[in-house]
């Protein structure tokens, strides 16, 4: 499938995020109060760190490694099971610790039921694959999935969740999307590949995944850490705020993000084919197109973030404003970090590179 079919559905897909998003946020803030959102926020993105320890660079090699070899059904069943066993491996490690700290952390301990409820994400994101889905370029399957999901997300939302009560159905619903998700794409990546034992070789991807692992991590620092040093040192208000203000914000950069992961299994698959001259267009287009979309999108919602924060959030989210109008300057930042880590540096396996950076 061509980069433009593929950046359509992608777009779909990630249009469709954006009016579920600003369906789901405004209701969300106004039925559980900015304290629940806050609670919520330090909880959510707390399993988002240890998400990232459990899949390490995974994502990334996976979707570098799969798309070399789409067409060749024996290399997708060895890298497939290798580095869904590293996968368990890294889960397995992670789930002992993060059960630890739940008992041993007392700001976990206090939201322990909310904690337990999240370790199903941990569990079932080994199980998710997506890099598997994103390699092969089956961008038409993943958005219609996605979409399907969501939009029943939406509707047992609006049935469930009514008042600031039921801020656990409103996670258990949340984080049933992952489990959903990871079930369906297990029973449909069969028809793609399979898992054996036989095929297991952990040396090839272990440096690569510990490395990218490592970026990612490093990553992390400036944007799911953030949200769980807050909760640790202010309160669920305080946290409240900000995470409202970076949830606009993912919103935002997720239309770009959208084409960076079109983007780079074609450019591993074009790099390992050596056809250079293509590589580098699409490189100084990948930059254009964010110079053109980021830089307006950014002193727009500076300048109307008042405004932005009272639609979506309602009252009771001014403190939101000033943490919105500082963090949209990352749009820039992270939408070039985006094109030289994703769609250069990674295709071209520099690795040690990126993370050096």
């Amino acid at each position: 499938m061509g980069i433009k079919k593929n950046f359509v559905y992608n777009t779909i897909l990630t249009v469709s995020q954006y009016i579920i998003g600003l369906i789901i946020f405004p209701y969300i803030s106004r039925v559980l109060g900015v304290s629940n959102i806050g609670i919520i926020g330090f909880v959510d993105n707390s399993l988002n760190y240890f998400l990232i320890f459990s899949t390490m660079g995974i994502g990334s090699v996976g979707v570098r490694e799969i798309a070399k070899y789409q067409n060749n059904r024996e290399a997708l069943n060895k890298i497939f099971s290798s580095l869904m066993t590293l996968s368990f491996i890294f889960t397995s490690i992670v789930l002992i610790i993060f059960f630890t700290l739940i008992f041993y952390v007392p700001k976990f301990n206090i939201y322990k039921d909310l904690f337990y409820i999240g370790s199903i994400k941990i569990i079932f994101s080994f199980l998710l694959i997506e890099w598997f889905f994103k390699g092969i370029e089956n961008f038409k399957y993943i958005s219609i999935r996605s979409i399907f999901i969501k939009i029943l997300y939406v509707i047992t939302l609006f049935l469930f969740v009514k008042n600031e009560n039921d801020v656990r159905i409103y996670f258990v619903l949340t984080v049933g999307t992952v489990l959903l998700n990871a079930i369906i794409n297990i029973l449909y990546s069969r028809y793609f590949v399979s898992f054996s034992i036989k095929n297991i070789s952990l040396k090839p991807f272990f440096k690569q995944t510990i490395v990218l692992g490592s970026y990612v991590i490093l990553t992390s620092m400036y944007t799911t850490f953030n949200v769980m040093y807050l909760g640790f040192t202010s309160n669920p208000e305080q946290v409240g705020y900000y995470w409202t203000a970076l949830k606009i914000y993912t919103i935002i950069l997720s239309i770009f993000s959208a084409f960076t992961s079109v983007m780079m299994p074609r450019m591993s698959a074009l790099y390992s084919e050596q056809n250079i001259e293509k590589f580098n267009q699409l490189v100084i287009k990948s930059f254009e197109l964010l110079f053109s979309f980021a830089i307006p999108l950014v002193i727009f919602t500076i300048i109307l973030a008042p405004q932005i924060i009272f639609i979506l959030s309602g009252n009771g989210y001014e403190g939101a404003i000033l943490p919105m109008q500082i963090i949209m300057f990352l749009i820039i930042v992270v939408g070039v970090a985006q094109i030289l880590a994703i769609q250069v540096l990674m295709p071209m396996k520099q690795d040690k590179t990126i993370l050096i950076a």
